[in-house]
């Protein structure tokens, strides 16, 4: 288990770990509302890498990666999720419509 200190180390090991092993590799949100933490780790049961902070700018951190694996996931591990970070919920919507599209 190791606690990556850069939130770019951490988003860009996570998409490598999730394109890697796309059917095992899974992702946990922890909030300790005692501590003020918040933890994100991914994992794929070989390999874990986790992120912890104490600010609460970094919530939007959070819906970064859940836009990167939405992406992922809708998409194929091979998509290019560099187009697919910016707004929240511009994101969203162009997935959701992107996966009606296809469906």
């Amino acid at each position: 288990m190791v606690y990556l200190d850069s939130w770019d180390d951490f988003l860009e090991k996570s998409v490598q770990l999730f394109r890697s092993n796309p059917e095992k590799t899974r992702y946990v949100m922890k909030y300790r509302h005692s501590d003020g933490k918040l933890v994100l780790k991914v994992t794929d049961d070989k390999e874990c890498i986790k992120f912890k902070t104490d600010q609460a700018q970094d919530a939007k951190k959070m819906e970064k990666l859940n836009n990167v694996f939405f992406t992922l996931m809708a998409h194929g591990p091979e998509v290019s999720v560099t187009k697919w970070i910016g707004t929240p919920c511009q994101n969203f919507l162009q997935i959701v419509r992107n996966a009606a599209l296809c469906a």
